[in-house]
């Protein structure tokens, strides 16, 4: 796409989208749509809608109100939609026997250099804002955007071709990919970013609601089925709590010993295909509303050494062992409505706690916080991450 293409706003079109349906902000002069990132902002919505429509450098660079990692601002280079000319550049344009040489924005550097000696330097749009739109520099905003350029050295794999082909053929280094599919990725033209390309799509991807309408009735079944061989409803609801406990302690094991195996994760396109598979992808776009469960046939294949290990742990009694079982499947359930939950819907106030939570885990700190419905297992296992006033809801002035 040539660059010049990239519009310039009025200041008033810019105040004006600071709703949940179309949020922008803006750093200097650089327009950023960020209406797309507003579920996943390891906060809540209404720290950015706070600051809809205004400018965020101040707040984001203010350690003290609210931290921002890199991540932050790799989701703002790849919102860039437009700049806008605020007052400094207008009034610096008008007094200018070249305003052309300034607007539309960005300025070659005629008139960024004026802009400099007008003092109105800070709205001269960033180095980052111009690679974004494939400009190298000012001076260059009448090529062509080198589009094979910036996909290798900006976007990691192509969000618009079969991810997993990709990935397998790649060749990348363990240490590359890690770094970049932790760094997350907003995808704007809805749906779910291809996978596979092929009849196998439609498997890879799982509405929320799905989980309970297919696992509760086996629930129940595997339930009654236990209290069948069960003296007392009291027996069948001690084991099926206990059951719901282990799984709390299983949902903790596998994010942080399977999911996250990043340290021991081989370097070769077999070890980083299936990090890929089993959770890079969550990580590498998590708003992905489709790859958030786990779909049915695989989790019965994950789910078929558990019905083993239950009946070997508890030999002595099949019903035993079926409530354990069937308890620790709802808390599967569970699990996945609220990680679903977390990623994309409005919760009460323990639950935004969560939110925040887990969004910490995605945007900031990927080591950590490998609790979904609590906290407890990081606390025990010294992986809890530490949520700070820092990260409370901010009002703006």
């Amino acid at each position: 796409m040539p660059s010049q293409t990239l519009p310039n706003y009025m200041t008033t079109e810019v105040a004006a989208n600071n709703t949940a349906r179309s949020c922008w902000v803006t750093i200097g002069s650089n327009v950023y749509n960020v209406t797309d990132f507003l579920d996943s902002h390891p906060g809540t919505r209404d720290q950015i809608l706070a600051y809809g429509g205004k400018d965020v450098g101040a707040i984001m660079q203010d350690e003290i109100s609210h931290t921002h990692s890199e991540n932050a601002y790799a989701v703002l280079h790849d919102s860039l939609i437009g700049f806008v000319a605020a007052g400094p550049i207008l009034e610096t344009a008008v007094e200018s026997d070249h305003p052309q040489n300034i607007l539309p924005l960005p300025p070659n550097e005629a008139g960024a250099q004026e802009l400099r000696e007008h003092g109105a330097a800070e709205y001269i749009p960033t180095e980052t804002a111009l690679e974004t739109i494939g400009m190298s520099s000012a001076e260059d905003r009448h090529n062509d955007t080198d589009a094979q350029e910036d996909h290798r050295e900006h976007k990691f794999l192509d969000l618009e071709r079969p991810l997993l082909p990709q990935v397998w053929n790649s060749g990348f280094s363990k240490d590359f990919y890690l770094k970049q599919v932790h760094r997350p990725r907003i995808y704007k033209n809805g749906g779910s970013p291809p996978l596979f390309g092929n009849f196998l799509e439609p498997l890879s991807k799982t509405a929320w609601w799905v989980i309970p309408v297919w696992w509760w009735p086996w629930v129940a079944y595997g339930s009654w089925l236990a209290y069948s061989g069960m003296p007392s409803g009291f027996q069948l609801v001690a084991y099926w709590l206990t059951g719901l406990f282990l799984w709390t302690l299983v949902e903790y094991g596998m994010h942080r010993g399977l999911f996250h195996v990043d340290k021991y994760l081989p370097d070769n396109r077999v070890g980083i295909t299936t990090h890929f598979l089993l959770h890079g992808i969550h990580h590498y776009v998590p708003g992905d509303r489709y790859r958030l469960v786990m779909p049915p046939t695989l989790f019965v294949v994950l789910a078929t050494p558990f019905y083993k290990l239950a009946h070997t742990v508890f030999y002595w009694d099949w019903y035993v062992a079926m409530a354990v079982f069937c308890g620790g499947i709802f808390g599967y359930t569970l699990y996945d409505c609220t990680h679903y939950f977390l990623h994309h819907k409005q919760l009460p106030s323990f639950y935004r706690q969560l939110k925040t939570y887990h969004n910490r885990h995605h945007w900031v700190d990927h080591e950590n916080g490998f609790g979904v419905t609590s906290r407890f297992w990081d606390r025990v296992f010294g992986t809890e991450l530490v949520i700070t006033t820092r990260d409370k809801p901010i009002k703006s002035s």
